[in-house]
């Protein structure tokens, strides 16, 4: 990979005096997926709220399409192409689907051609556009977390736990829309607890484990041994 979109360089960052991650280094791809995988307490957490600028890192480099953005504000990092799906989806319960896709007209888009390039992508957010988004599905909600984000045009987008309380078709339904939208050139960071959700679409896979790289490299070569031996402290 010659020209990273995003790039973490010996990132270390705490919580007062508790160092949750320890030097951790990672790199995406344009157009790429990339599965940040690892148990409860790994430090996923803390290393999308340095990404999304959340948390300013105690030392090492953020750097977005080779510019060095440490320490730079959630809002500045978003201009730049940052887009963050929060845990628990990101979208206003009590408004509907096409009030939801209006407050994405901040990016200057119009509403008819968000709410055009969202219904091609997501047909069932079409019939549902006049509904209450909280009273949808989670899997519908889940879409129109992904629609709204997409409004912005992204570079790279940040998803935490994107399966979270999903059936399993659902969430293979959304992953198969998460390879659609990175092969349009938006790079992907996937945080997932459950590995093989995930690493079907991803192209590479990082291991994180006491907020550590433990392992990294192509998703596909990723086996049920190495899995095991990063979730159980093997």
């Amino acid at each position: 990979m010659t020209n990273p979109i995003l790039e973490l360089r010996n990132i270390r960052a705490s919580y007062g005096s508790i160092e949750v991650l320890h030097g951790v280094n990672l790199s995406i791809g344009r157009g790429e997926v990339v599965a940040l995988l690892g148990p409860n307490g790994a430090g996923k957490s803390t290393m999308i709220k340095v990404v999304s600028g959340l948390l300013r890192p105690t030392s090492g480099q953020l750097i977005v399409d080779g510019r060095d953005v440490t320490g730079a504000a959630a809002n500045a990092l978003a201009r730049a192409g940052l887009c963050t799906i929060p845990e628990g989806r990101g979208i206003f319960p009590n408004l509907t689907v096409r009030e939801n896709l209006l407050m994405a007209t901040y990016s200057g888009h119009k509403l008819s051609d968000i709410e055009e390039s969202t219904y091609t992508r997501f047909p069932r957010l079409s019939e549902r556009r006049t509904q209450l988004a909280g009273t949808m599905s989670g899997g519908e909600q889940q879409m129109l977390s992904l629609a709204r984000a997409l409004a912005t045009n992204p570079v790279i987008l940040l998803l935490d736990e994107l399966s979270m309380g999903l059936a399993p078709l659902i969430v293979a339904e959304l992953y198969q829309q998460v390879a659609a939208i990175a092969a349009e050139g938006v790079s992907v960071l996937v945080v997932e607890q459950f590995a093989r959700t995930v690493l079907g679409v991803a192209d590479q896979a990082v291991l994180l484990a006491h907020g550590k790289v433990q392992v990294s490299g192509k998703a596909s070569e990723i086996g049920e041994d190495v899995l095991a031996g990063a979730y159980l402290g093997s």
